[in-house]
Parts: structure tokens; C-alpha cells; sequence
């Protein structure tokens, strides 16, 4: 995936781009995103096995949509308030461990297809949301069995543990066979080497999977009876919860990174067409129950 390199003119005017590193295991972070930012060391959380969403590539570096989001707010917050552009350590975080690891501390913000909903709401802070998309499947090429949800009846399907779309299968469709992964790369494994019928999660993720491996995979829409998308994902941003300054400062700079059109080119830059996605309206969490 190409790599995005807009950045705010002002950022890059007041602080320059931050350096990037990558997390050991024991690094932590505790003080809280705003007083990490100003101190000049941020760890931020995102995938490591996305394409186009958040990606280490194997130089080492990190790419993505998340993660020019990620960046994008790190240095619009820094060069706000006049301070330099913070040092960003990178930490992988799987679906099933993003609560805890913004409740200990280790790391102090998590963009990595990170959807809101009324559970995570109850133990972190969201900023945004930055995005909305829908659940879909991904499919074999040659596979001419499965056009809708219906089709998955008795079908073996991959999600990934602590995710979304798989709590949603099990709800919904109790008569597939759910198989779930710690990564969604696993489940793309499985999938090729036809050890599970479909994989199902939101369509950004699956459209990178399909770009990354051409003529081998089709995403599949998923809808309900009456035409309406199966889920309405919400992407944001965690961060601790009650850090409502930091909350508002996320949602600022999520603001500047729509009206000033850089969402649309992290967009075009990491996820060719940018199919299933819709920008999101930061700071309205009307949406949840």
C-alpha cells in the first residue's frame, strides 16, 4: 500500500514529523495522552496484520489508514497547543485486548478498527467516530455458493476473538459454524487454504485483504431483509476513560482532518476507491443505546 505523506501544514511548520518506533513488550504509558503528548513521547495503539488499515511492514515501518489517522491527531494536538511533535512507539493490539491495555496504562490512544459501541463505551473514552462502514464476507474467487447472509446457513465462518462481527454472527445466524482467530490474518490463511467456508468482518478490512491478493478473494455485502446494511460500524479512537479533554482535543483534530480534506486522501492512499466507507462525525456518539 502506499504509503500517505499529507500532513497538516501547521504540524509540519510547528514540529516536524515525529519519530517512530516500536513498542517492547514492557513499555508503558501512564500519564495520560495530552501530558504524553506535551512530554514528547506517545504510544499509540493500531494492527500490525491490516492492509491498508494498519500494517508493520517488513522494513518495519507502519502503514495505514489507522495509522495516518493515528499520526495525523498525535501532531495536530502537539502543534495546537504549541508543543513539539512527539516520539510515537507503535503497540499491536488485537481486538481482544484493547480494553486492557488502555485501562493499564500501556498504551494511551488505540486507533485500529476500533468500532464504538455501548459495552467498550462503558470502560474507555472514544474519540470521533472517524468513519463509518458495514460488516461484509470474504469469499474464494470461486466460490458460487454464498451471495447473502442466508447462504452461510451450515457454513463454516472465521471472525476474529473479542471482535465485533463475531458477536454479531453468534446473535444472529446461530446456524453457521463460527470459528474465531486471533487475527484476522489467520482467518484469511484459513480461507485460502479452504479450511473455512467465509470470513466476515467490516468491509475496509476485507477490501485490503482483497487488494492485498488480487483475483483470489470477493467481498460479499451483507444485508438484512429489508435492504439495510447488516451493522453500522462505527470506527474511533480509545483512550482512558473520563479523559474528556483529551476526548475533545481527539475530536478537534478528527474535525481539521475532514474539513481539510486529508481524511479523503488517507482514504485514496491506503484503500484504493475507499469502498464502504462513509467519514464519520467526531464527537457524535448518538448512535449508541
Amino acid at each position: 500500500m502506499k504509503r500517505s505523506t499529507l500532513r497538516l501544514a501547521s504540524v509540519l511548520a510547528v514540529a516536524g514529523l515525529s519519530s517512530v518506533t516500536l513498542a517492547a513488550c514492557n513499555s508503558s504509558s501512564s500519564e495520560g495522552l495530552l501530558a504524553n503528548i506535551e512530554a514528547g513521547s506517545v504510544t499509540l495503539g493500531t494492527k500490525y496484520d491490516q492492509p491498508g488499515l494498519g500494517l508493520r511492514n517488513p522494513d518495519g515501518t507502519m502503514s495505514g489508514l489507522d495509522v495516518d489517522v493515528a499520526e495525523y491527531v498525535v501532531e495536530y494536538i502537539a502543534a495546537d497547543n504549541g508543543w513539539d511533535a512527539p516520539e510515537i512507539t507503535w503497540r499491536e493490539t488485537p481486538s481482544a485486548q484493547r480494553e486492557t491495555l488502555i485501562q493499564n496504562g500501556e498504551v494511551d490512544m488505540i486507533a485500529a478498527t476500533y468500532s464504538i459501541n455501548n459495552a467498550r463505551a462503558e470502560t474507555v473514552n472514544f474519540g470521533g467516530p472517524y468513519l463509518l462502514t458495514h460488516q461484509a464476507l470474504l469469499i474464494r474467487e470461486d466460490n458460487t455458493e454464498i451471495t447473502e447472509v442466508a447462504d452461510l446457513d451450515g457454513k463454516i465462518l472465521c471472525s476474529v476473538t473479542g471482535s465485533t462481527p463475531a458477536q454479531t454472527v453468534k446473535e444472529v445466524l446461530p446456524g453457521v459454524q463460527l470459528q474465531e482467530y486471533d487475527t484476522y490474518s489467520s482467518c484469511v490463511e484459513a480461507l485460502r487454504q479452504g479450511n473455512i467456508d467465509a470470513m466476515t468482518t467490516d468491509a475496509t478490512i476485507l477490501n485490503g485483504y482483497s487488494a492485498q491478493s488480487p483475483g483470489q478473494f470477493t467481498v460479499v455485502e451483507m444485508s438484512k431483509d429489508d435492504g439495510e446494511p447488516f451493522t453500522n460500524e462505527y470506527y474511533g479512537i480509545g483512550l482512558a476513560k473520563d479523559d474528556e479533554a483529551a476526548t475533545d482535543a481527539l475530536n478537534a483534530a478528527l474535525e481539521e482532518m475532514h474539513s481539510s480534506g486529508s481524511f479523503d486522501q488517507f482514504v485514496s492512499d491506503n484503500l484504493d476507491q475507499g469502498e464502504g466507507i462513509t467519514p464519520g462525525t467526531p464527537g457524535d456518539l448518538s448512535f449508541l443505546d
